[in-house]
């Protein structure tokens, strides 16, 4: 899948080993969930490719898609543009321009309702609704930027880097508050662990690192996996890491559990047949639930503690998956290759596909 190695962005930047393709999993498929006719689509395993009736809002495959509130959804482009996007009312809300490449992260700040977007342009842009120009440029990284993140409060940005910085900034005046340079850590993401002083980050170097933000310096690593890490996720009382790792042709291609309290693995998610793109800790379920999004187009939910795969998605057509963003009525979005932003939802044991934008 050379196409995907070289030309995506951000996870998908960078050289990766050559992959299989999508194949048929193993795993039993509920037999319930395969007749979604009045979806526009199949729901797990084959079928034909899921069509919409609506256009495409991006032009370019969708690298990164970050929650803002029930209804609507912003994601960064290859395209160069960032679009908040009302599922609900299917339209355009606010189309910003402004990157001179592939737009690699987004992500929204609540209490200051501004959207941060990282970029191939080695820059990071702060956008209000209502105002066409970016409001901030973060400068500082050399290369590429392919992560963001905000504290909880949103004073602070952190960021991440191929040029192997992880950096803290100061959200009302972009200055660069802290910087750490590690030598081969080609970071792949970054997330504020909530009420604490720790954030933790991702790279090509097969590391799940914890920093300390006052210092800005490494606290300490859980163990190297085999293949590189490209997304993680922070539980929402801050004991638990997922991240995801870039295996291939059912190698190495599972999510993992780490406990920041034990500083020990806990379990992994297996089943993916392609490299995991995306991993996220599911809001407002029942009982605690992980989602990851896969180059082998599929999307599965996980029991957190037992490991087990509650349910599953392929979303036919889609190419490689990128992203994913979720909220607690059940709504997940996913960003694609192929098929722009998908448009999930998960009701119980069943997670079935709504439309693709």
């Amino acid at each position: 899948m050379s196409f995907v190695s070289e030309n995506l962005m951000g996870k998908l930047f960078s050289k990766r080993k050559k992959s299989a393709g999508p194949r048929s999993s193993t795993k039993p498929v509920n037999e319930d969930m395969r007749n979604t006719d009045h979806l526009g689509g199949d729901s797990v395993g084959q079928g034909p490719a899921l069509k919409s009736d609506i256009a495409l809002i991006h032009g370019d495959a969708v690298a990164s898609v970050s929650s803002v509130k029930p209804g609507s959804c912003v994601s960064g482009s290859k395209d160069q543009m960032v679009i908040l996007y009302d599922y609900d009312k299917r339209k355009i809300l606010e189309q910003w321009t402004g990157h001179t490449s592939a737009v690699t992260k987004v992500t929204y700040g609540r209490s200051i309702d501004a959207v941060f977007s990282s970029s191939r342009d080695k820059l990071i842009k702060l956008w209000k609704p209502g105002r066409t120009a970016s409001q901030q440029d973060f400068r500082g990284h050399a290369l590429v930027v392919t992560a963001i993140d905000l504290s909880q409060d949103n004073k602070t940005l952190c960021s991440g880097s191929r040029d192997n910085t992880v950096k803290l900034w100061d959200v009302e005046t972009a200055a660069c508050l802290k910087s750490n340079s590690i030598p081969q850590n080609l970071v792949t993401d970054v997330k504020f662990v909530p009420n604490s002083s720790f954030v933790v980050q991702t790279g090509e170097d097969k590391e799940v690192r914890v920093f300390d933000t006052r210092s800005l310096n490494p606290v300490f690593s859980f163990p190297k996996k085999q293949y590189l890490q490209m997304c993680c996720d922070i539980s929402a009382d801050g004991n638990f890491i997922v991240s995801s790792s870039n295996g291939f042709s059912g190698n190495g291609c599972e999510a993992t559990l780490w406990d920041l309290r034990s500083r020990k693995l806990h379990l992994e998610y297996r089943g993916h047949i392609e490299a995991v793109e995306a991993c996220l800790f599911l809001p407002g379920t029942e009982r605690p639930l992980v989602a990851t999004a896969s180059r082998d187009c599929s999307v599965k939910i996980w029991n957190m503690l037992s490991g087990a795969c509650e349910t599953e998605c392929y979303l036919s057509g889609s190419g490689p998956l990128t992203s994913l963003t979720a909220y607690s009525d059940g709504s997940i979005l996913v960003g694609s290759f192929s098929q722009g932003v998908h448009l999930l939802k998960l009701q119980g044991n069943y997670l079935t596909k709504a439309f693709h934008y």
